[in-house]
């Protein structure tokens, strides 16, 4: 049984440390800025847009090629 308490104080012990760097870790980020966090965002949107347009443009060709082949 005192096992058991140990080994759950250590678990606690261990996650309150954890959280605690966490925290300090996050002190440290340098968050960015309104401007910065918009322009970022419309990069991912567009980047998205392209390789989704990609993905069906090989996947079009692909089943045009099967369909050929199977005729």
């Amino acid at each position: 049984m005192a096992a058991q308490e140990t080994a759950i104080q250590t678990n606690t012990s261990r996650w309150k440390k954890f959280l605690r760097e966490v925290k300090a870790e996050l002190k440290k980020v340098t968050w960015p800025g309104k401007s910065e966090l918009i322009s970022y965002t419309g990069i991912v949107f567009v980047t998205v847009i392209v390789v989704a347009a990609l993905i069906w443009v090989i996947d079009a060709s692909f089943t045009q090629l099967l369909k050929a082949i199977i005729k």
